[in-house]
């Protein structure tokens, strides 16, 4: 690389721009213990606000910007020049942290993830663009790809959620009669799937009380944040409107600091965020309540509603019961405001599936 590439690219420091030459050639940059006095001079310089002005930094080089997740931005912008990455577990783990309490701060931060990562997957700075007009190797971009389409799996779980739903209120069913040898199919991918991930659990010395949150709010996450970032990013495709860094709000247990979050207990706002997860669970409660009450349509030539649909309807309110209590809680419970979005939501789904069925 040429020393006016170098100069524009890291900035005006003739120390950091002999240190960037040595390291792009591969070469060991000699260091003295006299020379170390400039090296200090040279870190206050480029630590300074404004050296990064008419720069490549953040652009081409460093930490990139314009992405909420500008870490998979930089880990692409460095593989793609052709630079290889070394698998390193410190002992003790590095970078852990807290993971924000309740439920509001936890949504907001994860959809701002899921919208960063898509817009990067459909920009030009994508993995699939990088492989083939840069050095970024195959099954690099594979690895990328596989996590930046993260949030494209909440259109599907949330359509298999309201599947069991409407198979009761329309007195009809997706999954084979008890007494159909069939029924053993999905019957043993349910229980092989669980007992493996629980056994994962286990390997790692965490319990089964662990292994069941996860798996709630891996359900929540999807239907909850992961749904309303891939909305967020299709409308700003189409150009009716535009992503914004949303701030996630700091909640603190300290006397004077704000209104302390009780330990392990997912708290609702007004966000939108919980309108989707609400609804499920209003419309799942809805198609047992209507079983229950008799409310439903004859089936059809008696293929009616069997005992696997009312066990999926269960396993969706299980997983959202955060919902199902938040619904019943004053203090921390789900805002009255979305429970008559959710509440107009679900109705519109309970009529537009007896419009179905009658048609």
């Amino acid at each position: 690389m040429a020393m006016e590439e170098l100069v524009k690219g890291f900035g005006s420091s003739k120390e950091l721009v002999r240190s960037a030459s040595y390291a792009l050639e591969g070469r060991m940059e000699p260091v003295s213990l006299k020379g170390l006095s400039a090296f200090f001079e040279a870190a206050h310089q480029v630590a300074s606000c404004a050296y990064e002005d008419d720069t490549d930094w953040g652009k081409e080089i460093g930490w990139m910007y314009g992405s909420t997740s500008e870490d998979i931005l930089t880990g692409i912008n460095i593989h793609r020049k052709g630079w290889r990455s070394v698998y390193c577990t410190p002992d003790p783990p590095a970078f852990m942290g807290c993971a924000p309490n309740g439920g509001p701060a936890a949504m907001t931060q994860m959809k701002r993830w899921v919208t960063g990562h898509l817009e990067i997957l459909v920009s030009r700075k994508s993995p699939v663009y990088a492989t083939l007009f840069g050095k970024l190797q195959f099954r690099l971009c594979l690895a990328y790809v596989w996590v930046l389409v993260w949030a494209l799996r909440s259109i599907p779980e949330i359509t298999y959620a309201l599947l069991p739903a409407y198979c009761i209120i329309t007195n009809s069913h997706f999954l084979p009669k008890v007494n159909e040898p069939a029924m053993v199919i999905p019957t043993l991918i349910f229980v092989t799937y669980n007992i493996f991930t629980l056994f994962e659990y286990f390997q790692v010395g965490l319990s089964v009380r662990a292994w069941w949150n996860n798996h709630r709010m891996q359900r929540v996450t999807s239907a909850c944040a992961w749904f309303f970032g891939v909305l967020g990013v299709v409308l700003k495709l189409l150009g009716v409107s535009q992503t914004v860094f949303e701030v996630t709000r700091k909640e603190s247990s300290a006397p004077g600091e704000g209104e302390k979050v009780p330990d392990g207990k997912f708290t609702f706002d007004n966000s939108p965020l919980f309108i989707s997860g609400t609804t499920l669970v209003l419309v799942e409660l809805t198609a047992l309540v209507m079983m229950v009450l008799g409310l439903r349509p004859q089936a059809h030539g008696g293929s009616g509603t069997g005992i696997g649909e009312v066990i999926c309807a269960v396993w969706v309110l299980l997983c959202f019961s955060i919902f199902v209590r938040g619904l019943l809680e004053k203090k921390g419970g789900i805002p009255l405001p979305t429970v008559f979005k959710s509440a107009a939501l679900a109705t519109l789904f309970v009529h537009f599936s007896i419009f179905t069925s009658r048609a």
